[in-house]
């Protein structure tokens, strides 16, 4: 049996990582669900996440350091930032970084799918950077 590709979520709210989750299990994935980065970061399963959907900003360490920590430490995991929260700086930042996507909320789940999508295959306009 093929091994299921694991996405992992991580937002505070736990409304968005139920409703997400579900989103990803229905594409036919793995979803994995975590309150917090530091959560994330303790969990084990950094090495076999094909892809972040996260929270821009939670207690904490943000989406943000998150994605700095991760690319410091080796780690090139595709990254989908969702926030309420827009800023035109962070967004550019995070994208600078290697985010395949950068989701004000409340988006549609075509718009989630089509970024989930390009950082699981790894293109779009933020894999030119790669």
């Amino acid at each position: 049996m093929a091994q299921l590709r694991v996405i992992s979520i991580i937002d505070d709210d736990a409304s968005v990582r139920k409703a997400t989750a579900r989103l990803v299990r229905s594409l036919g994935y793995r979803a994995e669900v975590f309150a917090s980065a530091e959560e994330y970061l303790q969990s084990g399963r950094i090495s076999d996440s094909s892809c972040l959907i996260t929270d821009l900003n939670m207690p904490g360490m943000s989406g943000a350091d998150l994605q700095d920590r991760l690319n410091a430490e080796g780690h090139r995991i595709p990254i989908v930032f969702m926030t309420a929260y827009f800023e035109e700086r962070t967004r550019a930042r995070v994208l600078e970084a290697g985010a395949y996507g950068f989701l004000r909320k409340p988006f549609d789940d075509a718009s989630l799918i089509k970024h989930l999508e390009m950082a699981l295959n790894k293109t779009g306009p933020e894999a030119e950077r790669r």
